[in-house]
């Protein structure tokens, strides 16, 4: 089967689409199992409020999680589901949204979406922070096993951390956004590809084109988690990032960043050009490119979030 690219990619087969990119990601648990959510602690400061919480999304592992919303936040308000970077520190986890990293900018996003007025979710993908008990290799090999794909279990959790988001009181369900940096900016295009809740999407430092990685001999530059069977038979990088058009969608790169070869990036922002004005919608996708690493930077972190005032 040749890979569906950005161009041959039309409104009528969306769907259909977005099924069979489901289907790749191996054996996941029911779709609509019911999910628990227990609050393990909760803080306040004079600008936010977060919780702690301990998921049960998929009946196979807990995750725990942190959910923030301002302090004087009152009805409805949009909300960020925060998706956490990698780094090799699986330790981190979900601490990254609350605590920051090196490489991102402060304030942490916890307390930066707060002070914006934005409730954020943020849960520990598989092999991290609390659930850092087994090494990645060895969660994705048993995966592997057993017909599953690691990649697939970790968007599986944060498809369904998007129902646990419905069922919050003061979250307004038609004004969610994802975002991520590095591994969280792949899960955040995937999430946004399959599902049409998110409305808004920011993916830093991740967007990355998987032909100029291979032609660039840079595979070993992600993770194990990364690598779905058979996904290269069926869809490229422009084709799963056309499934979030019109939607609004904000990439940011380094044109340092080995992570993403520049040959990709130009591909996929001619390709995705191509599509939002095909649905006139060519104000709603931007990629912007800094002279930086894998990194964001001041500038970067601006831009972020005047992308969210403006479309969220």
């Amino acid at each position: 089967m040749v890979p569906k690219t950005a161009s041959t990619l039309t409104t009528e087969n969306k769907q259909m689409q977005r099924a069979k990119l489901y289907q790749l990601l191996g054996r996941l648990p029911d779709r609509h199992r019911p999910i628990t959510a227990k609050v393990v602690s909760r803080e306040e400061t004079d600008e936010i409020i977060m919780e702690k919480l301990l998921l049960d999304l998929n009946g196979l592992e807990l995750a725990s999680a942190y959910f923030t919303k301002p302090k004087t936040a009152s009805g409805k308000i949009p909300v960020i589901l925060f998706n956490h970077s990698h780094f090799g520190q699986y330790e981190v986890g979900k601490n990254e949204f609350v605590k920051g990293r090196q490489e991102m900018q402060s304030p942490p996003y916890a307390l930066a979406l707060a002070r914006a007025r934005y409730a954020g979710l943020c849960i520990d993908s598989w092999g991290f922070g609390e659930r850092s008990n087994r090494p990645e290799v060895d969660i994705f090999k048993e995966m592997l096993w057993k017909g599953q794909v690691m990649w697939g279990m970790m968007v599986y959790d944060n498809l369904r951390a998007l129902d646990y988001l419905e069922t919050r009181p003061e979250v307004d369900t038609q004004r969610i956004a994802t975002m991520g940096l590095s591994m969280g900016s792949t899960m955040a295009w995937w999430l946004a590809a399959l599902d049409e809740r998110i409305k808004v999407t920011v993916d830093l430092n991740c967007l990355t084109d998987f032909q100029a990685l291979i032609e660039d001999k840079g595979l070993d530059r992600h993770g194990i988690y990364y690598y779905v069977p058979d996904l290269l038979n069926h869809f490229t990088t422009s084709g799963i990032n056309a499934l979030i058009a019109p939607r609004p969608h904000f990439g940011l790169a380094g044109s340092l960043d080995p992570l993403t070869p520049l040959k990709g990036l130009e591909k996929i922002d001619a390709d995705l050009k191509k599509v939002y004005a095909a649905e006139n919608a060519s104000n709603a996708w931007k990629l912007k490119i800094y002279p930086v690493g894998h990194l964001e930077t001041p500038e970067m972190r601006q831009d972020i979030m005047a992308f969210f005032k403006k479309w969220l």
